[in-house]
């Protein structure tokens, strides 16, 4: 396989799994070569060493749940919470499917370094955003922006909301997600930070975010 293929294949391959960080420390925004080898070490070592359909379960929920902010979705199944997609959380999740891959071709598969570097200076953080209302459309049209103290940063790009799927568990009805893009350069990675999303109906939802807890 080429070099631009591969590239072209591992790019695709890259959102397939959940990832997640394994420290307590700001945002990364600058990484060094090092630093991103053992981004993607450190995801790829635990889904080498799973065996089996629940021991990867184990590790992508495990993984998804140190790079949320707001609710626990064990705890509050209804809960507003936000993924962040920082660039550790993209490499490490990168980590994991080279395993994943590595174990179904039998033989290594690893990230070229031409698209190490394309995370590497990846200029924005993208979240994903799920919270909960009353009826299937109820996040349409939603508005988020990031406050830190007096400071309002409004996204670079807003994805459109899913249609809310049925709600199994008490409380609303319907769940619900979309994604938003904030510039590097614009927010404080080191501040305590809140998410505030706006819906169409008026209602206000905060999703309080301590970005020194993730990487």
């Amino acid at each position: 396989m080429t070099s631009r293929k591969q590239i072209a294949s591992l790019l695709g391959l890259i959102g397939v799994l959940g990832a997640g960080n394994s420290g307590v420390w700001a945002i990364d925004v600058n990484l060094s070569a090092e630093e991103a080898h053992k981004a993607l070490e450190t995801g790829r070592i635990p889904m080498e060493k799973a065996n089996s359909p629940e021991d990867v379960r184990k590790v992508l929920q495990q993984a998804s749940m140190v790079t949320r902010v707001g609710a626990d979705p064990e705890k509050d199944p209804c809960g507003a919470s936000a993924i962040l997609r920082t660039k550790r959380y993209r490499l490490e999740a990168f980590g994991r499917q080279e395993a994943a891959e590595s174990k179904k071709r039998k033989t290594d598969v690893r990230m070229p370094e031409e698209f190490i570097r394309k995370v590497m200076d990846m200029p924005n953080m993208e979240m994903e955003v799920q919270l909960c209302g009353d009826d299937e459309y109820f996040a349409e049209g939603a508005l988020i922006e990031l406050q830190q103290g007096s400071k309002r940063i409004k996204p670079i790009d807003i994805g459109k909301a899913e249609r809310g799927r049925k709600n199994e568990s008490n409380g609303l009805a319907f769940r619900s997600r979309f994604t938003a893009l904030f510039a590097y350069e614009q927010f404080d990675p080191n501040a305590s930070s809140v998410f505030v999303v706006n819906l169409q109906d008026g209602k206000e939802i905060r999703i309080p975010a301590d970005f020194s807890k993730v990487k």
